[in-house]
């Protein structure tokens, strides 16, 4: 139990014990249920700490933890609220939240710290008694330069309070009011009885024996919400492969090292022999060992050729957390491999994951299985808490009903902040179609959505105006002085939001990014049924045309560079404007910003943008993005400016073609091929150019062994020849 600090030993007042003990009593008739609480405690910040602190004297709880602003909290020791997911995987007994102070409420928190109490526990939210009135401290986190956060709405904070106070599974103790508890039900019957003595319910051992027995080329997809014992089942197999084997590797791949902490913490409870190189690699004497790699840096090794391959197999947790188009590449890679994922909740969205990559599995691995984790581990079937949480916080918002369009689309429409906010069915189906499209998802996300400054919200429902089939949302940016954009520019400034006008300004140097008025793209969504019939087309053409009306200059979005996603943009007209340099950690992906021009100030920033673009791509992919996928590449060279091949060019590009010249004194001109060639339509020839382009300007290889990477070579340009006419007369050799 935790040391307490400023407690005048007159205080709590008897009353407020005997309803700490009350309480108390409480979680004890919870734990007979194997479920768990949510205590709302509201009023003036200063009095409702003191009872959080009767409560947290009241019992010997077990790791209890008191999570708010060390400065105001009623304990010695504190966890600030930006910490939380620091505490996945652990258990509490007691978690206090103090929403009142300095910190305001964290949904992100809220959402981690759930799953962390344990069966007969309370999670006590504090707020003050006006909570849901206006925002919170916690605002000051998305309030985007000028806006103040204490001007923001608060329609977020407003439903979650309506929320609470309409639940009757919620307890409320209001300080100086009557403490309430809810009626409980009656206890839920006794889970099915397990066989194997490592595992806790009988689906966790059905996973456990189905990732021993990975076969090849048959991927096994393991979901579960969370509670249920997915990455306890991961560790007890990764445990059982490692005693098995003499000298094997399993490489084990999530967003973070510590969304995996909890399989490294099984393997070793099941191991006592274990050896430890670091957090992220063990191993047994007999020589197996299991290791973690970051996707960045598996799919780095995997391109290199250093990993994949016969006889090697991949774990994935949290796979939901990482595009599927990523995922792809290691299923391509890896003959045995697993994805576990989360279906709801905080670490992204498992439903959308199996709608996004089970197309991808048909094609790759059609024997691919599934099995489903549903008995919670932690807590019992009906836990009060659990329930709650997904309503608050929209974990399991449904996927809106689909109906394929017969006839003309209708026009989209616009809802503000305040009317989404009044609707509840429609924002948990529009909120729900945002999830399952994209690979992370967090509470804090729907805060954005309701509150956001900035933020617009366009949708097109179907046709009898009811369930919405796709979903635009926007944010604006730019609009910067002069002098402030300068700052930026040089580094000196740095602004809350506005990200891709201000990073624009501050790589790239343009002020004028920054003095423009954008509307970015934060989210884009159609219903996988309604997928390939123009919606989100549609929706973004008609915002287009709105903001064009609105004087907005600029039209941009950024997203993770992938073939399909840059042709998309790039057929609606919009062109390239930045690459990072640097692949996300957790989708192992580069970063890229487009833009389209709206009116004259917009075409004239445009057009030193793609300038700028232009000048830097070649010696970019030649050093910081040389493994660019080739598929990006080809298309990021129409970028470059048109310049007909000369003379000398095409004499050189025929001599490596049907001759033998040695490709690397003739790089720029086969650069220049590459080049122009990414302006036609290849048909059959878009592989060898993306091959070309991978070798001119990021030197990459078309085979290991020198001789047979230079013919490969030779084969490709003549493709690319013959697909662009470029040299009709002369003969095949």
């Amino acid at each position: 139990m935790g040391g307490s600090r400023h407690a005048d030993p007159t205080s709590p007042r008897k009353h407020v014990d005997r309803e700490a003990a009350t309480l108390v009593c409480h979680a004890r008739r919870l734990k007979q249920r194997g479920w768990r609480g949510l205590v709302w405690l509201s009023g003036a910040p200063a009095q409702a700490r003191q009872q959080a602190l009767a409560l947290w004297q009241a019992a010997d709880w077990q790791a209890p933890l008191w999570v708010g602003d060390a400065q105001q909290s009623a304990v010695a020791a504190s966890l600030p609220s930006r910490k939380a997911r620091t505490r996945l995987g652990a258990e509490h007994q007691l978690v206090i939240l103090d929403a009142s102070g300095h910190e305001g409420l964290d949904p992100d928190a809220l959402g981690a710290l759930a799953g962390t109490v344990s069966a007969g526990g309370l999670l006590v939210l504090v707020t003050p008694s006006s909570w849901g009135c206006q925002p919170d401290p916690n605002y000051a986190r998305f309030a985007d330069y000028p806006w103040p956060w204490e001007h923001l709405s608060a329609h977020y904070l407003t439903r979650m309070a309506r929320l609470l106070g309409a639940s009757t599974e919620v307890v409320r103790w209001p300080v100086g009011g009557a403490l309430r508890l809810p009626t409980l039900a009656k206890r839920p019957s006794a889970p099915e009885s397990c066989e194997d003595t490592d595992c806790l319910t009988a689906d966790q051992a059905l996973a456990v024996s189905a990732l021993v027995k990975l076969k090849r080329r048959r991927p096994l997809v393991v979901t579960a919400d969370r509670g249920r014992g997915k990455s306890a089942a991961l560790g007890i197999a990764c445990a059982r492969l490692l005693q098995q084997s003499d000298g094997g590797e399993w490489l084990l791949t999530a967003p973070r090292l510590s969304a995996v902490e909890s399989v490294f913490s099984r393997v070793a409870a099941l191991c006592p022999a274990l050896q430890r190189h670091g957090p992220a690699e063990v191993s047994l004497a007999n020589g197996s060992r299991l290791r973690f790699l970051p996707p960045d840096v598996l799919t780095e090794q995997i391109e290199q050729g250093a990993l994949g391959g016969s006889g090697s197999t991949l774990l994935v947790d949290e796979a939901a957390a990482i595009p599927a188009s990523l995922l792809a590449r290691w299923l391509a890679a890896f003959p045995r491999i697993a994805f576990a994922t989360t279906v709801h909740g905080y670490e992204g969205s498992g439903r959308g994951f199996a709608l996004r990559f089970r197309d991808v599995l048909d094609r790759q691995a059609p024997q691919w299985r599934e099995l489903t984790l549903q008995t919670p581990i932690r807590w019992s079937v009906g836990d009060p808490l659990e329930s709650l949480i997904q309503r608050l916080l929209l974990l399991n918002a449904p996927l809106p009903n689909a109906l394929p369009s017969q006839d003309e689309l209708p026009h989209s429409i616009v809802l503000s902040q305040a009317q989404l906010a009044a609707q509840d069915a429609r924002l948990e189906k529009l909120f729900g179609l945002l999830v399952q499209s994209h690979y992370r998802t967090t509470p804090s996300d729907l805060r954005q959505l309701l509150d956001g400054p900035g933020t617009g919200v366009r949708m097109i429902l179907r046709r009898d105006g009811e369930d919405p089939q796709a979903v635009l949302v926007t944010r604006e940016e730019g609009g910067f002085g002069a002098e402030l954009a300068d700052q930026v520019a040089r580094g000196e400034r740095r602004p809350q939001g506005h990200l891709l006008a201000q990073s624009l300004a501050a790589h790239g140097g343009s002020r004028e990014a920054l003095t423009a008025r954008w509307r970015r793209v934060a989210r884009i969504a159609t219903h996988p049924q309604r997928r390939r019939e123009g919606l989100g087309r549609q929706l973004l053409e008609e915002d287009i045309d709105s903001a064009t009306q609105q004087g907005v200059s600029l039209y941009g979005a950024t997203f993770g560079a992938e073939a399909s996603l840059l042709r998309f943009w790039r057929a609606l007209g919009f062109v390239p404007v930045r690459l990072g340099m640097t692949r996300e950690v957790a989708t192992g992906e580069y970063a890229v910003m487009v833009a389209r021009a709206l009116n004259p100030e917009g075409r004239a920033v445009l057009d030193t943008l793609r300038s700028g673009f232009a000048a830097s791509l070649p010696s970019l992919l030649a050093f910081e993005l040389a493994a660019l996928p080739a598929s990006v590449v080809a298309l990021l060279l129409a970028a470059l400016p048109a310049q007909p091949l000369g003379t000398a060019e095409r004499q050189a590009i025929h001599d490596v073609a049907y001759a033998r010249r040695d490709p690397a004194l003739a790089r720029p001109a086969l650069q220049a091929l590459a080049r122009e060639a990414s302006r036609q339509p290849l048909g059959e020839a878009q592989q060898a150019h993306q091959q070309l382009a991978a070798w001119a300007y990021q030197n990459q290889p078309l085979a290991k062994a020198q001789n047979d990477a230079v013919q490969r070579l030779r084969d490709a340009a003549r493709q690319v020849i013959a697909a662009c006419a470029l040299f009709p007369s002369e003969p095949e050799r």
